[in-house]
């Protein structure tokens, strides 16, 4: 069941990253026939466009994510002997390098990875969960968070952030020169279904591109989930710990960057619960216990 789990979730992120690259193709050939009536233009500046960007955003120091977060290094096992070990443990059973730890100083119990490669990798523990985990629970958080390491999980986040803010740049930059493009083909009547469709895409290109986002990210924390057992083999430590955290008080604001909440174990703000959970970072969190206690 478990190994089932795993391939399950990665032929998900598959079809979802492809999914991606497909709409962002789109959203650029309906720029590019919106106004400049070349689809292939359009599709060329996207991509090149997407791909740029993503390489400068993976391209970023692990230290700028850490200093968002307010999180300090610790340097050695001294300092905090307990997370210090299991992370090497960790590391060492997923066959990665030993990450950078940090502490986050918040009484909320929570952790994070980052770092584009298991080369740069660094991980973080709030105060609150080095705190309120026993040794077994810390196990499976952090091994939750070796597993995000060694499948690459912050570098396809990245790419899915990357992705989305180019999409909206592109629509932004389309409905923006409307009144341009529709002076330009008054006279194509032929052509209207076409600009109509175009502007439809441009308008709810931003909706469905964050959406598209956010499930990459839920779906990256099952995975991972699913990866912590692996390295465990015990569910329980993780389960218990999932229960922990859901059942605990959001983070200080002030504490968590905004844009790097997704990387979370748990949701690290707790905001109320929307209409539906399209737009949640984080799957629910009973329906990740659930799928662990299966395993």
């Amino acid at each position: 069941m478990l190994f089932e789990q795993i391939a399950q979730n990665k032929r998900k992120t598959v079809i979802l990253i492809f999914g991606f690259f497909l709409f962002t193709a789109i959203v650029g050939a309906a720029l590019g026939y919106f106004l400049m009536a070349s689809w292939s233009a359009g599709v060329l500046i996207a991509l090149v466009a997407g791909g740029v960007y993503a390489f400068y955003m993976m391209s970023q120091s692990t230290d700028v994510v850490m200093s968002m977060n307010h999180g300090y290094e610790i340097t050695t096992a001294e300092q905090a002997p307990e997370l210090w070990h299991i992370v090497e443990d960790m590391a060492l059973v997923a066959n990665v390098p030993m990450p950078r730890v940090f502490i986050i100083d918040d009484s909320s119990p929570n952790a994070f990875a980052t770092g584009n490669k298991p080369e740069n990798a660094a991980v973080a523990a709030t105060v609150g969960i080095l705190q309120k985990l026993n040794r077994e629970e810390l196990e499976g958080v952090m091994a939750h968070e070796m597993t995000h390491v060694r499948n690459y999980d912050i570098r396809i986040q990245t790419l899915a952030v990357a992705l989305t803010s180019v999409i909206t740049m592109l629509a932004n930059f389309g409905t923006s020169f409307w009144g341009w493009s529709s002076r330009d083909r008054d006279n194509q009547s032929s052509n209207i279904f076409g600009i109509v469709m175009a502007v439809i895409v441009m308008m709810l290109a931003p909706l469905a591109a964050t959406i598209i986002q956010l499930a990459i990210s839920r779906n990256r924390e099952f995975l991972a989930d699913a990866g912590a057992v692996e390295l465990t083999r015990n569910p329980q430590g993780l389960i218990d710990a999932l229960t922990k955290i859901s059942g605990s008080e959001p983070m200080a604001e002030e504490n968590v960057a905004p844009s790097s909440a997704g990387l979370y174990i748990g949701d690290p703000l707790k905001k109320e619960s929307r209409m539906s959970h399209l737009f949640d970072t984080h799957p629910p969190m009973e329906e990740r216990i659930a799928a662990l206690r299966q395993m």
